[in-house]
């Protein structure tokens, strides 16, 4: 919750200092950013995972550097294609998409606290990492820096919350050593693995069948984004994009939920039963979020000037996109930890009919919104029924 929330209130200072048409390009880079740190969300999920199941902790950290590789190489060769599609200046894609092989890295060691039970740990990681890729940032803007001066200024901080992750399970571990307790017996047999052969360690393979799910979200919500940007004037993409602060910040807060229910969903006697508690906490989020927006509304342009004026009275809409895309994700965890991956196809194929919608709605801040909301709540419904209707194996 912490890290979100620093995450959201960077958006602030960002659109009021950078003005509309720099914080659209600000606001771009980020969800981009966010479709090159999607390996590692798939990766804490393997690593977890297998863990729990007896790898070593050497091994999977063999795997997070593999994939941190592999994410590198996709990002370097990506930067053009994205500058040139996003129309933003080669710098500063490229300082929002070199942090995704450290966020790989990151997200390994985050797998072995949360695979271990150390939620305490992992959350005083999470909220380190949230703060370090906003704090540095926030200097540099307030200090009269660019986009990616801002952008390469988070990179650093990134980096610097994955060296102290790594020490944080160090010392962990090194704890568990000394103690003699059972719970220590049980970390250890988690963190070291078993003494006998045990499961065959995962592969890329493993992360890239978790990571096309978490792609396909991630894409979902930031498609309506990348669209306005190319769709709509500089200034009316910019006002978009402060309205999706509202949709991000819905979807992000209540990600605890699908954390604490994940292991109950991978159970076949409780799968039904955790998916439904896992949707009717969302909404009930939810529903309070959307309250708050439409509550908040009239405070847009006093906090971020008057120029965005026009999007104040449709910010409980962004809320709601963003419950929806949030219950989505629900459905779709499930199909991680079920194993049933191939279930994201309905996911896809409602990213490709949003891409289409979008094209053809009406190109102004509504039109692209309502277009995003309409194909997003069908696309849950359809997820939705599927995730309830087959019960894991």
């Amino acid at each position: 919750m912490l890290a979100n929330i620093a995450a959201y209130l960077l958006h602030l200072p960002a659109s009021r200092w950078l003005g509309p048409e720099g914080y659209g390009a600000f606001a771009a880079l980020l969800s981009a950013q966010l479709l090159v740190a999607v390996p590692s969300l798939a990766l804490q999920a393997v690593v977890a995972r297998e863990l729990v199941r007896g790898v070593p902790s050497e091994t999977l950290r063999s795997l997070g550097r593999r994939v941190a590789l592999l994410v590198a190489l996709v990002a370097a060769l990506a930067v053009v294609p994205v500058s040139l599609l996003l129309d933003t200046p080669v710098l500063a894609t490229a300082a929002a998409l070199v942090p995704g092989p450290v966020l790989c890295l990151l997200a390994t060691e985050q797998g072995l606290l949360q695979g271990a039970e150390r939620f305490r740990a992992l959350g005083a990681v999470l909220a380190l990492a949230g703060a370090g890729k906003v704090v540095p940032a926030v200097g540099v803007l307030a200090a009269g820096g660019g986009v990616g001066t801002a952008l390469a200024a988070g990179a650093v901080g990134v980096a610097a919350a994955w060296l102290v992750a790594g020490r944080i399970v160090a010392a962990g571990a090194s704890f568990a050593v000394s103690s003699g307790s059972s719970d220590s017996s049980a970390f250890l047999s988690r963190e070291a693995g078993p003494l006998s052969p045990g499961p065959s360690s995962p592969g890329v393979a493993a992360v890239l069948a978790a990571g096309q799910v978490q792609l396909v979200m991630m894409a979902l919500t930031s498609v309506d984004l990348l669209l306005a940007r190319a769709l709509l004037s500089p200034e009316d993409a910019g006002r978009y994009a402060l309205g999706a602060v509202a949709a991000k910040a819905a979807f992000w807060l209540p990600q605890a939920v699908g954390t604490v229910l994940y292991p109950r969903m991978a159970d076949p006697a409780g799968h039904r039963g955790a998916v439904r508690s896992a949707v009717g906490v969302l909404l009930g989020i939810g529903a309070v979020v959307v309250l708050g927006a439409a509550v908040a509304a009239p405070l847009v342009p006093v906090l971020v000037g008057a120029d965005y004026q026009p999007v104040a009275g449709l910010l409980w809409a962004f809320a709601a996109l963003g419950v929806v895309l949030s219950v989505l994700q629900a459905f779709l965890l499930a199909t991680i930890a079920t194993n049933r991956t191939v279930e994201a196809g309905v996911a896809w194929c409602g990213l490709a009919l949003t891409a289409v919608v979008v094209w053809f709605a009406p190109r102004d801040v509504t039109g692209v919104l309502g277009a995003t909301l309409v194909v997003v709540l069908v696309t849950t419904v359809v997820a939705g029924w599927r995730a309830l209707r087959v019960r894991p194996a």
